[in-house]
């Protein structure tokens, strides 16, 4: 009993800002107390009139009172607002959080762009990565510390955030090359940390997802220490998603050692409750197909009743899809999962300059071959959409253009 009502003193304390507004409202009730006590007797008119002035002065002063008080833990909660943008922030999460329940599976850059471009339409996002990745500042905290890939995790994570762009710009941040850290970036070593202390990848997750204030949820897709192996068509192999485009052979399929690890449960559950699932965009041997090697996550997409989609790359990718059609891809997909992992492939149709193909195909990169009728085919629809965008000579997916895309399906539900 001691600790409520020194709980609710603390309130009291000097420099707060809210005991004078508490005053008022509680002047403002007691006028009304007052005046309404009088308010119906038989008394000369006259002081009925001034009973019932005493009555609109209470109420006036009540609310001037509570809208004062109100802007004290408006200050003290979101000290950047004012009142206009507080009622923007309520409405927009509001919206947020009707919209659609969509579930994303992938990794690397591709899948972060999407992800930028839906939290603007629903918080009831759910990102499944992939944590097979062994190269960089990923592959070195893994080596050092025991710790899952933490690389394509914070892409997703910064990508949904609602934090501030200073916040968003820390996670991001390398470290130069004459550093210690040389080559981490801030947000992987972080992630690192918060696994130690805590003593779970997972929890560590959702605990930065807190201090981000994410517009939906970071998933992995195991929590097993997986290595993902290529088997090439001249019959070799090669160990380490890294490894595998610098081999530039033919890959002939992919497989994850240990075999069969665990699908995270909270995944399971996402995909369970998804009116729509997105496979991609992204590389498709190294961060789509990593996922659904996981037995459990196939199956529970080819079960599910939602809209499942597969946004194709507008380029082909060295090393792992060199030549490759947009009907190459769906089969490379199918071949190591299941006919229903998907309904829709959404291809770009959007120009790209003459110059700037000249320059991928330097890298020996090209324009993936939309072959329509064999994607139909074999049973899959083709939507057809402009949603490139070319930043400094390089051609990256249109977060809002493909944002809308996924959304469109929501009328097919």
């Amino acid at each position: 009993m001691k600790e409520i009502s020194g709980g609710i003193l603390k309130w009291l304390y000097p420099g707060i800002g809210i005991k004078r507004w508490v005053g008022l409202s509680a002047f403002g009730v007691g006028l009304l107390i007052l005046g309404t006590a009088n308010l119906r007797s038989e008394e000369f008119w006259l002081i009925q009139f001034l009973d019932a002035l005493v009555v609109i002065s209470g109420i006036i002063i009540l609310i001037l009172g509570i809208k004062r008080l109100m802007r004290s833990f408006i200050a003290a909660f979101f000290p950047s607002s004012k009142g206009n943008d507080l009622i923007d922030i309520l409405y927009q999460k509001k919206q947020l959080s009707r919209g659609p329940r969509i579930v994303t599976v992938g990794g690397g850059t591709g899948l972060s762009v999407l992800l930028s471009g839906l939290k603007n339409y629903s918080s009831n996002i759910s990102a499944i990565v992939t944590v097979a990745d062994n190269g960089g500042s990923s592959g070195r905290l893994r080596q050092q510390f025991d710790v899952l890939p933490p690389g394509d995790i914070r892409n997703c994570l910064v990508a949904l955030a609602d934090a501030p762009a200073l916040m968003r710009d820390l996670f991001q941040f390398r470290f130069d090359e004459n550093s210690e850290f040389s080559g981490h970036s801030f947000g992987n070593l972080f992630l690192t940390v918060m696994s130690r202390l805590t003593g779970d990848f997972e929890k560590a997750i959702k605990e930065t997802s807190k201090v981000l204030a994410l517009r939906g949820q970071v998933i992995p897709s195991t929590l097993g220490d997986v290595t993902l192996v290529a088997h090439y068509h001249d019959g070799s192999t090669v160990r380490g998603e890294d490894q595998i485009p610098k081999a530039r052979k033919a890959i002939n399929r992919v497989n994850l050692t240990p075999e069969q690890p665990a699908a995270t449960p909270d995944a399971l559950k996402a995909i369970r409750e998804a009116q729509i699932i997105v496979l991609g965009p992204g590389s498709l041997y190294t961060s789509i197909i990593p996922n659904l090697l996981i037995k459990e996550i196939t199956r529970e997409i080819a079960e599910s009743g939602a809209i499942k989609v597969y946004v194709c790359n507008v380029m082909t990718q060295p090393g792992e899809t060199d030549g490759y059609s947009v009907s190459d891809h769906i089969k490379a997909l199918v071949s190591h999962s299941h006919p229903h992992i998907l309904d829709y492939c959404v291809v770009n149709n959007g120009e790209v300059p003459t110059e700037i193909l000249k320059r991928y195909s330097q890298d020996n990169s090209s324009l993936v071959i939309n072959d329509r009728k064999k994607v139909e085919g074999i049973g899959y629809r083709v939507v057809e959409e402009d949603f490139i965008m070319i930043t400094d000579g390089v051609i990256r997916h249109d977060p809002e253009r493909l944002a809308k895309i996924i959304l469109s399906f929501i009328e097919e539900i």
